[in-house]
C-alpha cells in the first residue's frame, strides 16, 4: 500500500520527492500517513477534495483486494503559506 500511495502522490506532484509516506499498523486497521509540504498540498487535495477522495478510494480498493482495512491520512508539513505577524 505504501508503494501505491508513494507512486500516486509523486505522479500528482510531477515526480517530486517532497513527500513522505509511513504505514502505522494496528490490530484491525492500518493507517497510511501521506506527508506533503504545504506548497504542494493543493495538488494532493484537489478541488473540493476530489483528488484526495480519489486517492482514498484507490487505496481502499487495493486494501479490499488484499483483505485489509486501510485509512489514508494526508498531513500538511511546513508553513509556506502562513503569513508572518510582522508582514501585515
Amino acid at each position: 500500500m505504501v508503494e501505491l500511495v508513494q507512486f500516486l502522490a509523486s505522479s500528482l506532484l510531477g515526480g517530486s520527492e517532497q513527500i513522505q509516506v509511513r504505514e502505522i499498523g494496528g490490530d484491525q486497521t492500518t493507517v497510511i500517513e501521506l506527508e506533503v509540504e504545504s506548497k504542494h498540498i493543493g495538488k494532493i487535495i484537489g478541488r473540493q477534495g476530489r483528488t484526495a477522495n480519489a486517492l482514498r478510494t484507490l487505496v481502499n480498493v487495493a486494501a479490499l483486494k488484499a483483505g485489509k482495512r486501510v485509512v489514508l491520512e494526508i498531513i500538511e508539513t511546513g508553513n509556506a503559506g502562513a503569513r508572518n505577524r510582522n508582514d501585515s
